[in-house]
């Protein structure tokens, strides 16, 4: 059996979405086939212990790629015959890809999430990006946007594979009761829009909250529910003190991975207005909480951001909104409100599409591939 050894410095227990992303895909894989190199995190030993697979840490909270890194790597890949090594984020890791392949190693892939768009941007970067991909055999790419702002730096560099994160739709599902969730926030049966990520600026809780008045104008009993937690916390129960909204807008704070598909489910509409800031350079690579909503059978509003539009067919599963305008948020979730039928049609188109285009089983036949070769 080929085994593939995992370089990552992304890896739970520390929680993030390219952790999840990496995770999910090693889940896919026969579990012999599999050593992971990893750098270390609380409560990292009992996760392990839990695996079908085994993982050696780095012994450091941050995995770069330093000499004694890529001399541990490359031990790790002879000692469990290694043929393939896979970066769980191509940079800066993939810098150690020509001294795994003079060790032995036959074929490196590294997988990029969206950030690196910002970086093929900035000359600095771009350059170490480069270097990374000539040294690999296949760079991946989540999104179609990624691939157009990858692929004038680094397609000459290296074969490029779509290889988009998948949704679990046994867990994320339609049947999913968000009654719970509802009672716990004393929401009853009020129209609820839900909006489930960090609390950042790229991720439009602000917008939310700046056009629900206007919501609330045509729906006077609907609720806002933001779930997760950030850095913007503060300034959104700020916003939502100063405009009188405290008894429409509800903030959950973080939320066990858990409990997430339940926090969809509370919602009739899901709503997440991203948008691309700093000169491009935060930018939304693809957007998984879209298709997780769609799988639970939820209506989905996105914003332009990045890759964010390709989670939606426009009119259909959801509609895409300028996330730079609060009143035409508001004017298509108050739409959305006022036509349950619609809605509903909407939620079941979606969970129909991930079912087909964004399922786990799907995105395990393009790991396999990409692997394998």
């Amino acid at each position: 059996m080929n085994r593939t050894l995992v370089v990552t410095n992304d890896f739970p227990p520390r929680q993030g979405g390219i952790q999840t992303f990496v995770a999910a895909l090693l889940a896919t894989r026969p579990p012999g086939s599999l050593v992971v190199y990893a750098s270390d995190h609380p409560g990292a030993a009992e996760h392990d212990a839990t695996l079908p697979y085994p993982v050696v840490r780095a012994g450091t909270s941050m995995l770069l790629p330093t000499p004694g890194a890529t001399r541990a790597a490359a031990r790790l890949a002879r000692e469990h015959s290694c043929d393939t090594v896979f970066f769980g984020a191509a940079a800066p890791l993939g810098l150690m890809a020509p001294a795994l392949r003079r060790s032995g190693v036959r074929r490196l892939v590294g997988a990029t999430h969206g950030h690196e768009t910002g970086w093929v941007a900035l000359p600095g970067a771009r350059a170490m990006m480069r270097r990374i991909a000539a040294g690999l055999d296949v760079l991946t790419y989540i999104s179609d946007y990624t691939q157009r702002e990858l692929a004038p730096a680094l397609a000459d560099r290296t074969s490029m594979v779509q290889l988009s994160p998948g949704v679990d739709v046994d867990r994320f599902t339609p049947q999913v009761d968000g009654t719970p969730v509802r009672e716990r926030y004393g929401l009853g049966e009020d129209p609820v829009v839900v909006c489930v990520s960090r609390l950042v600026r790229r991720k439009g809780q602000d917008v939310l909250v700046e056009g629900w008045p206007e919501v609330l104008a045509r729906h006077p009993r609907a609720r806002l529910l933001l779930v997760g937690g950030g850095p913007l916390e503060q300034r959104l129960r700020r916003m939502v003190a100063e405009r009188g909204l405290d008894g429409s807008v509800v903030l959950t704070g973080a939320v066990p991975a858990a409990e997430l598909p339940a926090h969809y489910a509370a919602g009739d509409v899901f709503a997440m207005p991203c948008r691309t800031r700093r000169a491009g350079l935060d930018v939304e690579g693809l957007g998984m909480v879209f298709l997780e909503a769609a799988a639970c059978g939820r209506p989905v509003v996105a914003g332009t951001s990045g890759g964010a539009p390709e989670t939606v067919r426009e009119g259909e599963t959801g509609h895409v909104v300028d996330p730079r305008s609060p009143a035409a948020v508001a004017r298509v979730l108050g739409d959305l409100l006022a036509d349950p039928a619609r809605a509903a049609a909407m939620g079941a188109a979606g969970r129909a599409w991930v079912e087909q285009r964004w399922s786990w089983t799907t995105i395990a036949e393009t790991f396999a591939a990409v692997l394998e070769g």
